[in-house]
């Protein structure tokens, strides 16, 4: 199983910012007029409605936190780590029709709107293909949103010549995927590959021989929990 390595600091994605600003200026724009309204003849309200609206708010700052992470395995020689802060949905071989045209196995991470919503590359290598599509907007953890739903689809080549192909999925709630994947460049372990505002999941391809690490429904930290291993390609070589 992947384990939680240490967490080097934390910040506020830049996805954020704007958003965050924004709705710093309504909650204080509600509590004043709420005050103004309601402090005096109902203060039971008055609290009501200051707690509601500041635990939505610290909801959304939660979302927005981006932790910078460092792997600290052994070595990622073959390692998939997961891509996204949630909990394991799908793990299943399924036919890859946009890139590979054959069967896959598919591990996908969905994330609730409490989880961190940056997104890592889950392998290295070299990024050999970055595509958007637009879509629907279904639910994120429904089968058919990987193929019809808002999404953009990396496809990264090991070291080794593995080819893993990573989707970032639209959910029913989010309006922006965010890739920061470009064609042509060396991707790292520990980088940011995108990120995606508010529920939405992750799918990871991988050859059929790729050893699962993760069971169905397992939490995971993106950048942390190791999610499978690549088949060794050197092993039986003399």
């Amino acid at each position: 199983m992947g384990r939680l390595k240490k967490v080097k600091q934390n910040r506020i994605h830049h996805e954020g910012v704007a958003t965050l600003v924004l709705g710093l200026a309504v909650l204080i724009g509600i509590v004043a007029l709420s005050w103004w309204l309601l402090a005096a003849s109902c203060p039971i309200a008055f609290w009501a409605i200051f707690i509601v609206f500041t635990a939505v708010y610290a909801v959304i700052v939660n979302f927005f936190r981006c932790p910078i992470r460092i792997f600290e395995g052994d070595t990622t020689d073959h390692v998939v780590v997961a891509p996204a802060d949630g909990h394991v949905v799908v793990i299943e071989e399924v036919d890859e029709n946009e890139y590979f045209h054959d069967r896959r196995l598919m591990i996908s991470i969905f994330m609730s709107i409490t989880n961190v919503h940056a997104n890592w590359f889950p392998v290295q290598g070299l990024v050999k293909m970055v595509r958007h599509h637009n879509g629907n907007f279904k639910k994120a953890w429904l089968p058919k949103a990987s193929t019809e739903n808002e999404r953009s689809t990396i496809v990264i080549q090991t070291a080794s010549g593995h080819e893993v192909l990573v989707r970032q999925v639209a959910g029913a709630v989010a309006r922006r995927i965010v890739t920061y994947a470009k064609e042509g460049q060396e991707c790292y372990i520990d980088n940011h590959m995108g990120f995606i505002k508010f529920g939405s999941r992750v799918d990871v391809y991988l050859p059929l021989d790729t050893e699962v690490k993760v069971e169905m429904g397992q939490a995971t930290t993106g950048n942390q929990t190791i999610i499978a291993q690549l088949h060794d390609t050197t092993e039986g070589e003399n």
